[in-house]
């Protein structure tokens, strides 16, 4: 135990690994709740609605995020026998749980969030599609509507489709597929939302399709659950593990297990918010092993992001880690014993004959803890090469990223005036004295088009067990159908979810660039406390 705990702590301390924020946050208190992702039930009843309400603020409270799949309420104006009423529809209680979570952040450890989906085919599909239009409606959900692939060759070809009332399960109405897709594109062009979830693919790919069928994620999307399902996140910080412009695989190796490891021990530490929860976690064992750093990593090796051999690097990565952590999951299972739901499982369908976890790999976003770390967040590229971050009450600090400030120091074109000039735009694109290559190294997210974006991402997901939690960053004078035909890439390469951002589409924002001043006061990038890279919103920032 002295052992395992030197070599936690070692990990921890250098910035190599670190576990997901609620662990950080609550080991070790009375609360005790170690876990970032939960996703809760909705039966079509009032007792079901309300007391995923009462769990969700217990979540909230004590860190977690909630997912949840509206997707069997009955729709807006049918009957409800017991009164004789008409129900009110999914909507209408989403905004319930909207300001339950608002409630809580006050006393929270941080902001709570909520990841709330529809299915494509239910009756109040359009009504959910235009919910965030408003301002400050269902500010603490991201909203996803999950498409089938029916759907989406039904939207391609310019089919009907049948929506199905969930109480009585028959059609109720047909709409064309294109007119929704091109509605859900629309609204993700102006507001950023919705999103989609890819069910179908979510499905296909869930090691525990025995149990049931997944119906929705986490608030970022990169982890389906089971219902009462919950899972510990962790991320390994490539930027730690280049040694002289590369990768050093036998130090990742030690890392990976020792994650692995990790993460299997925070399941069995954890307290779990209620009975339902603590079964179907201890029953499943899911984990998610991740990486932050990996933009840094790529700078420092030498690979451009947006670029086939940025990808080449991407798969060679985690590829790696997906094996090596597999493994892992399996050396524990000989010590420990298979997850309790693994007869019956696809590991056991393909011939394996133990594994501790049902699943081991997740890209999570890494807002707080790739800040801790000092590195560029998940798998996003870098958002700013200087930039203001504004802190505690009105305090602001220029921040640099260390390795252009390294490279500009030591190719001999650093000068203050220069990091002055760039963080007044965040992008390096612009500078005359800046050699090519280095532009080409630091390119950051507004940089970089849709389409590498969303291929990034397709890469990560090829080698994860859950998902990739991944935001396809648009400019601010981007298209809508700049935006169609990424959410139609990221479903041909089987991504299980998508979100996009063009900047400046909502009023809300955590990171501001100069245009913006009216915002901010001068034109500096400036970036909220809690923001490190991706969706540039307090929804997504968690």
């Amino acid at each position: 135990v002295e052992k395992t705990e030197e070599e936690f702590y070692e990990m921890m301390a250098n910035l190599e690994f670190m576990p997901n924020s609620p662990t950080l946050m609550n080991a070790g208190t009375e609360l005790g709740q170690l876990s970032a992702c939960f996703v809760i039930p909705i039966e079509d009843s009032l007792s079901s609605i309300f007391d995923a309400v009462k769990i969700s603020a217990l979540i909230h409270q004590s860190g977690g995020g909630t997912g949840f799949s509206f997707s069997k309420l009955r729709p807006k104006g049918d009957i409800v026998k017991s009164t004789g009423g008409v129900a009110s529809g999914p909507i209408s209680f989403m905004k319930v749980f909207d300001s339950t979570t608002n409630e809580i952040k006050q006393g929270g450890k941080r902001r709570g969030a909520n990841m709330g989906i529809l299915r494509v085919d239910h009756p109040d599909i359009l009504d959910f599609i235009t919910s965030k239009s408003k301002q400050n409606m269902l500010t603490n959900f991201n909203i996803s509507v999950a498409v089938t692939d029916e759907f989406m060759r039904k939207a391609v070809s310019g089919e009907d489709y049948d929506l199905i009332n969930p109480r009585s399960g028959r059609p109720v109405k047909r709409l064309n597929a294109r007119d929704v897709l091109n509605l859900i594109v629309t609204l993700a062009w102006e507001t950023g939302d919705p999103g989609m979830i890819f069910i179908d693919e979510i499905n296909r790919t869930n090691p525990t399709s025995n149990l049931g069928k997944i119906e929705s994620t986490n608030p970022c999307g990169e982890q389906p659950l089971h219902p009462f399902e919950s899972c510990v996140l962790g991320s390994i910080n490539l930027s730690k593990f280049v040694d002289a412009r590369k990768i050093n695989w036998e130090k990742l190796k030690e890392t990976i297990r020792k994650g692995v490891h990790f993460l299997d021990n925070v399941i069995d530490a954890n307290k779990y918010p209620i009975e339902e929860i603590q079964k179907i976690t201890l029953a499943n064992r899911r984990i998610g092993l991740g990486v932050m750093g990996f933009a840094d990593a790529l700078i420092k090796i030498g690979v451009q992001y947006d670029s086939e051999s940025g990808l080449k690097t991407a798969e060679q990565i985690m590829k790696f880690i997906e094996q090596e952590s597999h493994n892992a999951s399996i050396e524990l299972a000989k010590k420990r014993g298979s997850f309790p739901n693994f007869i019956g499982s696809k590991w056991e369908k393909k011939g394996y004959t133990a594994i501790r976890n049902a699943t081991v790999t997740t890209i999570a976003p890494t807002g707080t803890i790739s800040i801790i770390a000092g590195c560029s967040s998940g798998i996003e590229p870098l958002f700013a090469i200087a930039f203001v971050r504004n802190v505690m009450e009105g305090t602001r600090l220029l921040e640099i990223n260390p390795i252009f400030e390294e490279t500009a120091t030591s190719q001999h074109f650093y000068s203050h005036d220069l990091i002055t000039r760039i963080a007044r735009v965040g992008t390096i694109q612009d500078f005359k004295e800046i050699p090519p290559q280095v532009k080409k190294l630091f390119r950051t997210a507004l940089d970089i088009d849709p389409e590498w974006h969303v291929r990034m991402q397709a890469t990560f997901q090829m080698f994860t067990d859950n998902a990739v939690s991944k935001t396809i960053n648009l400019r601010s004078d981007s298209s809508v159908e700049d935006v169609k035909k990424s959410y139609l890439l990221a479903w041909k390469l089987k991504c299980k979810g998508i979100t996009i951002f063009r900047y400046g589409s909502k009023p809300q924002q955590v990171l501001y660039i100069g245009s913006l001043e009216k915002e901010v006061g001068d034109k500096h990038v400036a970036a909220e406390s809690e923001f490190a890279g991706g969706c540039p919103t307090a929804e997504c920032a968690h």
